[in-house]
């Protein structure tokens, strides 16, 4: 049977039926935008999360690892339940902005405390166009995921003329 005949794999019913074998009563919502997304509603949100994500974390890996694996081509999937990644993104970049004040008070940098690589990436995103603060990480083989957050340097445009 060749590939183009075969059904592609549903994301929305694959976690559905994933869902179901964990003993979750769950209504998914599909969302496009930026990102796919599952939105999942269930009164277990606590226990389908997990304690920072991390439950949450292993689900869409596992989804996105059997789509794949189905069609190599296949979109991945953002899996998220009850609005917590937007809300958890929303808390990590209004806590670090406070620290950053102290950078651009003190001119010294702050190291911050070890981040998962999605983690990362918002904070490197939300200080990508800010004149005075930047971030730097090590590289993706050192093994600390931190981030330190630094002043830039006042640039000198003005002074040239």
């Amino acid at each position: 049977m060749s590939t183009e005949t075969q059904p592609k794999a549903n994301a929305k019913e694959l976690l559905d039926t994933m869902l179901g074998y964990l003993g979750f009563v769950v209504q998914i919502e599909e969302t496009e935008g930026g990102n796919p997304t599952l939105q999942i509603y269930t009164e277990e949100a606590d226990r389908l999360i997990g304690r920072d994500g991390e439950t949450l974390d292993a689900i869409q890996f596992l989804l996105n690892r059997i789509l794949q694996g189905k069609d190599a081509d296949a979109q991945k999937w953002v899996v998220d339940c009850e609005m917590y990644r937007s809300m958890r993104e929303d808390k990590i970049v209004h806590h670090v902005r406070q620290l950053a004040e102290r950078v651009r008070i003190s001119g010294r940098p702050l190291q911050l405390e070890p981040m998962n690589s999605y983690e990362r990436r918002i904070v490197h995103e939300a200080f990508k166009d800010d004149p005075e603060v930047g971030t730097w990480s090590p590289s993706d083989s050192a093994r600390i995921k931190q981030i330190t957050l630094i002043r830039r340097p006042m640039r000198r445009e003005a002074s040239a003329e």
